[in-house]
């Protein structure tokens, strides 16, 4: 085991144009680039940033075992004023909450910050702890060994993050393609290790927000959360096992930029599936919903449906600007065209797009058949 492995500052000193790594990065960049098109057709882009962060938050919680259905989820982001929230779901919320102001920090700037990363975990984890000054942080497996200690000096860690904040943004320190840069990025900071807690959905929101500032993306809509969730045994064995080699770890450094680039192109697959089953259904209830409300027909009804898999009264008076028994109105007539169900819940009734719910539920899943149990962090 890694007790004592010596991160290494970047850029490392290792050729990775490799004849495996170009060949899986040039279905990679193909897979992000037909994504970043793809995107383009669904004409709200809150409707895709809503609902797909949302699916990103659910699995890369998932990872570390904070588990929700994604029923509770989209139920609970209606209820979150009312306090009806348990505690999975709100890490969840949490997460998406987090992304949101990471890709608005990223794209006013196009840089990735050291100040960036300490807001983007403190709204994770709703603390101001900054990076770790007390030492006693080990990761152990879920049976209590202790698989990796990461630096525990706070000098060190500032001098490693430092060292990282300028590798993410100066493309000049190492001229390799931004998707390999990727996988360097999120190996070093869980193995920096820098939070007290959150690293590991921190550094799964960093990986997505660098396709953006490297322009690959336009929007944080890939799922590469839900791949790791898919993959979480090879996730922790190959970032695990560039640590147990070092500092002879080219083989494995090439193994884990392979997995990661590999994910990369299976998620991008599975988000363009996703969007384009959206842009088709937004076209199937807009050629119901246009002859069904004539003149009363305005984009904000197709956009409040699909804004969210679940949307109520006070929703479409807002979006609509209606009183609200108009807004009632509207969403019964929805309801007996068949495009919504309706649900109460308390007080409250909740109108269910059930087409649009299905879709998430319906993405591939699981299992390889070599899941384990994920790593933990913990303070001694």
């Amino acid at each position: 085991m890694s007790f004592d492995y010596e991160i290494p500052e970047l850029p490392l000193n290792f050729d990775f144009e490799t004849k495996n790594i170009l060949r899986q990065l040039n279905k990679s960049n193909k897979r992000l680039a037909e994504l970043k098109g793809v995107a383009l057709t669904i004409p709200n882009e809150n409707i895709l940033l809503s609902s797909l962060i949302l699916q990103e938050a659910l699995d890369s919680s998932a990872v570390e075992n904070i588990v929700t259905t994604s029923d509770d989820l989209y139920r609970a982001d209606l209820s979150l004023k009312d306090g009806i929230v348990n505690a999975a779901t709100k890490e969840v919320l949490n997460y998406r909450q987090a992304m949101q102001k990471g890709f608005d920090m990223v794209r006013r700037n196009h840089l990735l910050t050291l100040n960036n990363i300490k807001e983007i975990q403190h709204v994770l984890e709703s603390n101001n702890a900054g990076f770790r000054t007390l030492p006693g942080t080990m990761l152990k497996s879920s049976k209590g060994d202790v698989v990796y200690c990461p630096p525990q000096n706070a000098q060190d860690i500032r001098r490693y993050m430092d060292n990282l904040e300028s590798y993410i943004n100066n493309a000049e320190i190492q001229d390799i393609d931004p998707l390999i840069k990727l996988a360097v990025i999120h190996h070093q900071f869980e193995s920096i290790h820098p939070f007290y807690d959150g690293n590991g959905r921190t550094g799964r929101i960093i990986a997505i927000l660098y396709l953006v500032i490297n322009d690959l993306l336009d929007l944080p809509i890939l799922y590469l959360s839900r791949y790791i969730t898919h993959h979480k045994g090879d996730y922790y064995r190959l970032i695990q096992a560039v640590r147990d080699n070092a500092p002879d770890n080219f083989n494995q450094w090439e193994e884990w930029i392979l997995f990661i680039l590999r994910g990369i192109e299976e998620t991008a697959t599975d988000s363009i599936r996703l969007v384009k089953s959206i842009s088709i259904l937004m076209a199937k209830y807009k050629s119901i919903l246009r002859p069904l409300f004539g003149q009363q027909y305005k984009h904000e009804l197709i956009n409040n449906l699909f804004f969210h898999p679940y949307t109520k009264i006070e929703f479409m008076e807002k979006d609509m600007m209606v009183q609200r028994k108009t807004a009632a109105k509207y969403l019964e007539k929805i309801v007996q065209a068949g495009l919504l169900e309706k649900m109460k819940l308390g007080r409250s009734n909740y109108y269910i797009n059930k087409e649009l719910l299905d879709l998430f539920i319906s993405l591939p899943a699981n299992e390889d058949g070599r899941f384990v149990e994920p790593i933990e962090s913990v303070k001694e």
